[in-house]
């Protein structure tokens, strides 16, 4: 009992952990009260305010169409990190499963998935998304379901790899012995096993996908104006990058943090749940 308080104390000092959860407060904050703090609307344009710095008014300023960055950060705040977020729950779902099925049932079934995954791991990433995106056309849904195409084969493998460790482990041989059936004996002993790995790697991911995301929007196949997606701002303001750089550099920002959170609070979980394990990176 003293080693899990002193191993739980030294986690709680873990400065990664402790700046994770605070960014992460802060735009839990954001997304879920942006309605209320954007002081003005999104779409609205005013030319005649155009390209205006930073004032009481406009608290960042406003853009080439005279609309107001702040309320636009706040507003894209709720859409790029909820559609990071959305992405990679679809992801988990999909792949999860497959994972634990694939690695508890063996034979026939693992190489029927394995030789999928294989042939979908034989393209990078990056051009596998691109190359469904523009399939299927440039929109924030088909980039989500471009992402969840891709990223949901990282979690059938790391899944399938937990599951090949753990299934010849006593507690499971146990529940085989006792005439379990497969079902249950994922649901109720693999399953939350494998679960706190998944969620400090998903943690991290969000802040990948939502990198992602922005990347296809600043390349014009993602959010499309005047949708105020971070990535989408980038590439509105890259016309106007020496007159008013700020365009570029708040989203740029904003992303930057988002990342950063998901980076730190996912090593800070990564962390907790090695503690738990009896393993101590600390």
């Amino acid at each position: 009992m003293e080693t899990a308080l002193l191993k739980t104390s030294r986690l709680l000092r873990n400065p990664n952990m402790t700046i994770g959860l605070l960014l992460a407060t802060l735009l839990a904050f954001v997304t879920f009260l942006g309605g209320v703090l954007v002081p003005h609307d999104p779409f609205q344009i005013d030319m005649g305010n155009r390209l205006q710095g930073a004032s009481s008014t406009h608290w960042l300023g406003t853009d080439q169409l005279g609309r107001d960055v702040f309320s636009r950060i706040i507003y894209g705040a709720k859409l790029t990190i909820g559609l990071g977020m959305f992405t990679i729950v679809m992801a988990i779902c999909i792949g999860v499963p497959i994972g634990l099925l694939s690695g508890y049932m063996g034979g026939r079934i693992d190489a029927f998935f394995m030789r999928i995954i294989d042939g979908i791991l034989a393209f990078p990433d990056f051009i596998l998304t691109i190359a469904i995106a523009g399939m299927l056309g440039p929109s924030l849904t088909n980039i989500i379901i471009a992402v969840v195409l891709v990223r949901w084969i990282v979690y059938a493998r790391v899944v399938r790899g937990l599951v090949l460790a753990e299934k010849e482990k006593e507690y499971v041989l146990v529940s085989k012995v006792s005439h379990s059936s497969s079902f249950k004996t994922i649901r109720m002993h693999l399953l939350p096993q494998v679960m706190p790995d998944i969620i400090a790697m998903a943690t991290i991911d969000v802040g990948k996908v939502i990198l992602l995301i922005s990347a296809f929007s600043y390349i014009g196949l993602g959010a499309q104006p005047p949708i105020p997606e971070w990535g989408a701002m980038l590439n509105d303001g890259r016309g106007y990058f020496q007159v008013v750089p700020t365009l570029m550099i708040y989203p740029g920002l904003a992303i930057m943090v988002t990342v950063l959170c998901c980076n730190l609070l996912g090593d800070g979980l990564k962390s907790y749940f090695d503690i738990r394990k009896g393993r101590d990176y600390l």
